[in-house]
């Protein structure tokens, strides 16, 4: 996978980060010196004395036949980001990006119903990097007036819609949050980009020891982020976070023409946690001996149903997609009478996963079996501290993530409200958990699977080490019943891995809990171990493979 790009285009095609705060709340007996430090940090701030200075101006903002705004945030992210790749031996960018993207979001109305509707949802802008007071202000300044506009016409819009509907709204469209005071240090990113060009043309070149590999390239994406937020409840915060990912990623075909491509990733936030050259170069090794034997490797048969095992990091991205993804709570659109959107929104008080089987979500952790979490924060990006959220309980469904947009039963935020830089918020998981009663070791949990195929008469089973997209499987072994033995196996594909087969199908868990740290749209964590359904449908791709190259690559030499 090629990951340099520059940050601006980054930016407008998907949400890149999250909040990792820096800093601790205050406990109750420092509250006032808390304060007071908060207070004179943001004043010595260029950034967020011009954002409050500002907001100070627009609590006087009133149109003519528009009733004034009732609140107001600005959210500037502040985003210094290197980028590098190499392919074939040889370096193809390297690059430093910087900038400021502004969210201006004003609120009409009140909190039972308001103006965030459509284009009423806020408004983004790039804002200068100097820390000049009056150029910002004039940014911030031309944003509001561009979001209060908007906000009044989306109001209108709103309210015209919901003429359509007979029932009064279920919910207020906007939650109450307390104040949050928080200067956090700032995040900066020291790279020296020698020594990290060195390391992927060095592992780009290793493509020289397999003349089949049709791709071999690798890349780095190390970003600091600095989030500044203000709104008129009196909520002043300020946070920066880092996130380091390395990637490597190869291609090759097998003899059939099936197309074969592994994208193994590194993603941490401590530099300290990033692999070595000498690492680096292993994991490029370890990674071409995987793609040679998947080229190698027999296809799976037509069909198959019966027992698999996730191992942790197939599982991380299982719970990732089916559980983190339909806990979160979003509001559903105007004059519709769902609870939330998604595959849980029926589920509440209901049973979602076995009852062995218990899923926490906690933004505070920030560190698992020494290793630092991606997901972790204290802030959300609605300015509401984080806090651990219990979703599911012994199976059950008890609670939804949320941002500070209410759904039905749940009129108040959690601190799950994540957003990239200039774009709204939603509901989003940050360290999601996942806990087993009664855990098997992993040894066990073979057994356990193997036994299972000997008394459904089944030759083998299969154990699944990596997924890819849509969660097809990259790394799929089939584990022979007789003897344990594992054979790995490529062109697989399951049918109906869904809630309902998590829900009903999974019947053990192991005691290996591993973290994930995943990038995202939003960077995310999810801290899971190995799963065993005992039935599920493993069928061959039906996919046409692709034509193997007409002629032969160019000489590994180079000609004079």
């Amino acid at each position: 996978m090629n990951r340099p790009r520059m940050l601006l285009e980054s930016l407008a095609a998907m949400i890149l980060v999250a909040a990792l705060a820096l800093c601790a709340p205050a406990v109750p007996g420092q509250a006032k010196a808390a304060n007071a430090s908060s207070t004179a940090a943001s004043s010595s701030d260029p950034v967020l004395q011009a954002m409050l200075e500002e907001l100070a101006r627009s609590k006087s903002l009133k149109m003519e036949n528009v009733p004034p705004p009732y609140y107001i945030e600005y959210r500037i992210s502040d985003v210094d980001e290197y980028d590098a790749d190499a392919a074939f031996g040889a370096l193809r960018t390297s690059h430093r990006t910087r900038a400021r993207v502004l969210r201006a979001v004003v609120r009409v109305g009140d909190y039972k119903q308001d103006s965030y509707f459509g284009s009423g949802m806020g408004q983004a802008e790039i804002v200068p990097l100097d820390d000049d007071p009056v150029a910002l202000r004039r940014q911030i300044w031309l944003a509001t007036d561009n979001a209060y506009k908007a906000a009044s016409e989306a109001l209108t819009a709103k309210q015209a819609l919901l003429k359509e509907y007979t029932a009064d709204q279920p919910v207020d469209d906007f939650a109450h949050a307390p104040v949050v005071e928080s200067i956090g240090p700032l995040a900066l990113l020291e790279v020296d980009p020698k020594h990290w060009e060195g390391m992927l043309e060095q592992a780009s070149a290793l493509f020289r020891t397999d003349p089949q590999v049709e791709s071999l390239e690798t890349s780095l994406r190390f970003q600091a982020l600095n989030q500044y937020f203000v709104n008129s409840e009196g909520t002043v915060t300020r946070q920066g976070s880092l996130s380091y990912v390395m990637t490597i990623s190869g291609a090759t075909q097998a003899a059939d023409g099936m197309r074969l491509e592994r994208s193994p990733y590194t993603m941490t936030a401590s530099l300290k946690e990033l692999p070595t050259p000498e690492q680096f170069l292993a994991d490029t090794v370890k990674m071409l001996d995987t793609i040679k034997k998947l080229r190698d490797a027999p296809v799976v048969e037509e069909e198959y149903r019966g027992p698999v095992i996730f191992a942790p990091d197939a599982a991380s991205d299982v719970f990732a997609s089916l559980v983190g993804t339909n806990a979160a709570g979003r509001k559903p659109r105007p004059g519709e009478s769902a609870r939330t959107t998604g595959g849980f929104a029926a589920s509440y008080k209901s049973r979602v996963l076995p009852d062995f089987l218990s899923v926490t979500d906690d933004p505070t952790l920030a560190t698992f079996q020494g290793h630092t979490l991606a997901g972790a924060y204290q802030i959300d990006d609605e300015g509401v501290k984080a806090s651990t959220v219990h979703v599911i309980q012994d199976g059950e469904l008890v609670n939804y993530l949320l941002g500070r947009e209410p759904i039905r039963d749940f009129p108040a935020s959690n601190g799950h409200g994540r957003a990239g830089p200039g774009a709204p918020p939603f509901p989003s998981t940050a360290v999601l958990i996942v806990q087993a009663k009664a855990p098997l070791a992993p040894e066990d949990l073979k057994k356990k699977m193997l036994e299972m195929c000997r008394n459904a008469g089944k030759p083998y089973g299969y154990i699944v080490e990596t997924l890819g997209p849509r969660l097809s499987p990259r790394l799929l072994y089939r584990v022979w019943e007789k003897d344990g033995r594992e054979e790995l196996v490529r062109g697989a594909v399951f049918n109906e891995l869904d809630v309902r087969a998590l829900r009903n199908d999974l019947v053990a868990a192991g005691s290996d809990a591993e973290a994930s740290n995943k990038e995202g749209p939003l960077p995310n964590t999810v801290i899971c171990p190995s799963v065993l359904f005992d039935e599920l449908e493993v069928k061959r791709i039906d996919t046409k493979n692709s034509k193997l190259p007409e002629y032969p690559p160019p000489p590994l030499a180079a000609s004079h």
